[in-house]
This record gives structure tokens, sequence and C-alpha cells, in this order.
């Protein structure tokens, strides 16, 4: 079939999977209709955006739609879903594409590539926030610290903000004010039968309780409404570090201070080696350090009395602790994640940092063979705690650390396997402090059903019966898959 391209030209593309795994072939009329009936752009293979539209985060997962569709508003976004639907196409949805796992695409598939709505609208008096599905996690910040407000969304600012929300989300400011979906006030969503509704706590409840941690597997949002708070625009925070030969005891002022400080202070704990960045000292490069990761959002003439068991550890090997936009905050790993390496994680929930898990967090920095690898202890205890269990499918209430593995590496290199194997052993050593919950962003393309059971619990029945009533053909399955209720869509 043809179609003519964003380039002026035409491209032939004559097989699409389907959601069952095999081939089907689309007529040329059909996909020209289509094509004419959407204000976006329809991309194949040999269109020079394809390239750009299909370019992940995770540069380990490399997968190649058939056809990719960008959207201008939700009227194109109602035809593809459709679309897929009546020619039963393998759909994925790609918001930012940072997703470890890769979902954002299916091999030979039909993309929805939402990248282009990146609209944001703040309402200051109201205290809320709309954003369009395509935005990352700086479109919605660089808006709303006009106003001196924000929202929990993370600690990468190049995030997609639908892939994270859809799953959960945490960041800097979940301490205070909860998961991101604990902040979400309403969505547009298109659901299977191409039908737009709107989702709150008011308006189709069922839907809008998924969609809260679950989110991918419902539909395709289109918009999210979410509550804000007051922060910033100037906080306190950065990086420090020290030898990793004092770990004892940076670890001895961390669980302290994840035990007794305010809310306000985040501090997520990073055992590592040092990169070879222009702030470390040449003679730290490639050695082994502990390094604290500070976000404070309180009044800032607190902020030494908040800092003061950091500052007391004394003669850090590197101190970028300062006053601060919280924008620039929101960006300050971005550097430590680039696009187009490699990336394998294994991460769980904690519900306290015990001596016996932070020496074993300090045993395997030890001996981990992966120069680009980190031991991670992210503190996201206190306002998501407070909430029912109930109070949305995110669920895991009981989590106040997300601690793990977190390995990765250039795309050329050769240890790749085995870097994966230490990764999934030291993972084995990591799961006994586990509350048995999970993080559904940060799982990996070979996790299995059992671990997306893990990540709902008790709630797992309840969504699939949703999914069954929403989805029952399982429309949306190129995700971290809850299938309907009967099957009929497996």
């Amino acid at each position: 079939m043809t179609k003519v391209g964003s380039n002026g030209g035409t491209a032939t593309q004559t097989t699409i999977a389907t959601r069952g795994g095999s081939k089907t072939t689309v007529s040329e009329e059909a996909v020209e209709a289509f094509s004419e009936r959407i204000h976006g752009r329809l991309l194949v293979p040999t269109d020079p955006e394809f390239e750009v539209a299909t370019r992940l985060w995770n540069g380990m997962i490399e997968k190649s739609p058939a056809l990719v569709v960008q959207p201008t508003g939700t009227a194109d976004v109602v035809d593809a879903v459709n679309f897929a639907r009546e020619h039963d196409l393998e759909l994925s949805v790609r918001g930012g594409g940072h997703n470890i796992a890769g979902t954002a695409l299916a091999d030979d598939g039909f993309t929805i590539d939402m990248s282009g709505l990146r609209g944001v609208i703040v309402d200051p008096e109201a205290r809320a926030v709309t954003a369009q599905a395509g935005c990352l996690l700086q479109d919605v910040d660089r808006e709303t610290q006009l106003h001196g407000l924000a929202t929990p969304l993370g600690f990468v600012s190049e995030t997609g903000l639908a892939g994270l929300t859809l799953g959960g989300g945490f960041g800097y400011l979940t301490r205070r004010f909860g998961w991101a979906v604990d902040n979400l006030l309403e969505v547009e969503v298109v659901t299977a039968d191409g039908e737009v509704r709107r989702a709150s706590r008011d308006e189709n409840e069922d839907l809008f309780w998924a969609i809260r941690g679950a989110g991918h597997n419902y539909g395709v949002v289109t918009s999210f409404t979410f509550r804000l708070h007051e922060v910033g625009p100037t906080v306190y925070g950065g990086l420090i570090a020290w030898p990793f030969e004092r770990a004892d005891e940076v670890l001895d002022t961390y669980q302290a201070l994840t035990a007794e400080g305010p809310r306000e202070l985040t501090v997520f704990q990073l055992l590592r080696r040092a990169p070879p960045a222009p702030f470390v000292p040449e003679e730290w490069h490639g050695k082994r350090i502990c390094a604290m990761a500070v976000c404070y959002t309180g009044d800032l003439d607190d902020v030494d009395d908040a800092l003061a068991p950091i500052r007391e550890l004394g003669d850090p090997v590197v101190d970028l602790l300062q006053e601060q936009s919280y924008t620039q905050l929101q960006s300050y790993l971005d550097a430590t994640q680039p696009k187009g390496n490699h990336y394998y994680w294994k991460t769980e929930f904690a519900s306290e940092l015990t001596d016996e898990l932070c020496s074993t967090i300090q045993e395997l920095c030890d001996e981990c063979p992966i120069p680009g690898a980190q031991l991670v202890l992210a503190h996201i205890g206190g306002a998501l705690n407070e909430r029912d269990a109930d109070d949305g499918c995110v669920g895991n209430r009981d989590a106040r650390f997300v601690y793990g593995v977190a390995g990765m590496w250039d795309p050329d290199e050769p240890n790749e396997d085995d870097y994966q194997q230490w990764v999934r052993d030291a993972w084995k050593r990591l799961r006994p402090f586990s509350t048995g919950g999970n993080y559904v962003n940060f799982q990996t393309a070979d996790d299995d059903e059992g671990r997306v059971r893990a990540t709902y619990g008790e709630h797992f029945d309840r969504l699939q019966e949703i999914k069954a009533r929403y989805d029952p053909e399982n429309v949306f399955r190129t995700n971290r898959n809850i299938s309907p209720a009967d099957g009929s869509g497996a």
C-alpha cells in the first residue's frame, strides 16, 4: 500500500502486526482514507521524521512499527484508535518514550505518537494545571513555576508526563504530596471503543480508579488535570558525595535523616562510581562514592537545620548543594541518564530502611563490575502512606523507599549479557527486604505477569474486571498488561 509521506514522496508498507501476533495486509485504500481523515501526519519507515518518532530513551530496546500517527488533537486519537481496533492492529502509544521496557512501540505495529501534544494551561486561582499527553515533565514545571506552583512529577525533566503518571509517579515532592496520581483531578481519555470520556472522582469513577496506577491499559489519555501546591520558585539542593570508604557513617546518617527529617526534605542515596564529569575532581573519576541527591522545598531560613546531619558528615568529595530554581533542580539528574544508553534495572519497595538492607546495598556496590551502575535508595515515605489503600489502584501505601540496582552501559558494551546477569543476581539478594510490591514504571521487558500482579496486589482482580468493561478485546496490550477478566483479550 502507498501513502503520501511527510516528505512529499511515497512509501510502501504491506504488512502490519495484529494483536494476535500474526501479520495482516491493510488495503492501500484504507490507509489512504485514514491518512486523509486525520489532521496529523502518518509516517512510514521511509519518512525522514520516522527515526525520531521511533527513537526510545533506552537504547537496549530497538523496535520499528509499520505506521506512526502523530495526532494534532483528540479527534485524531479517536480516529487512530478506531482504525487500530477495526483492523485488529497491534497498537502502542508513545508519550515521551522514556519507559525502560520500551512499551511505547511494537515491532511492525501501529503507534500513536503523542509527542506533538504539549499544551499546558495553568489556573493559579484554582491551583490546577491541565497538560496534554505529549508533555515532558519540564513542560509542566516550566509553566507552573511561573506562579510558584508545582505537582509531584518525577526527577528527570525529560521523562514523559503520561507514562510517569499512568504508572503512579513519584519524585522529590512525593513525601509532601503523595504519588503523582494522588494529585490527579481529572483526565480526558479515548477508550477502546473510540469514545471520549472524562474520568474523575465524580465521573466514570471506576475508570479513574484504574487509570491512577494502571492507566496504560485503559485507553489513550489525551490530557491530565493536576492539583498544584506552593513550591519554589527557589529551593535548595543538588548533589553531595563522600568517599565510599565512609559508607558506614554516610548510611547511618541517611537512616537517621529519613527517619526524622521534615517532609520538605527529600534525599536519594546513590552508591556508585564517580562519573568523569566536570564537577568531579579528576582524581576521583571512576572511584566509588556515596552520593546524595538533595531537594529541600521548605522555608529557606530553615535549610541549615534541615540539612545539619548532612553537613555534619564534613569533607565531601563533591558539594553542589545551593539555592537554585525548582526547574533547575528537576533537571539536575538528566545528564546521568543520557538517551540511547542501555539501561537495565531491578527495583523494589521497602517499608523500612534496616541495617541489613543498608549493608547489602553497600556490599553490592563494592562488588559491582558495571562502571555506570548505581545502587539506589530513594526516600518517598510521607503523604502517600496516609491515604487509604484503595485510593487509586496504585496502592503500595506501605512503601517508604524505592531501592534497587540501576544498570547502565554504552550501546557497544561487550559485557552486556554479563552485566544484565549481575543485576539479576544482585536483585535476588535485595528482594528479601521488599514489601512484595514494586513500581510498574521500573519493570523491564523481561519481567513476567507475576511482577505486574505484585505491583497491584489485591487490586489486580478488580483491575481485570474494569479492563473487561472498557477494553474487552485488550486493544491496549502493549504495556505491562492486565488482561480482561474473562480472558477474551488474552
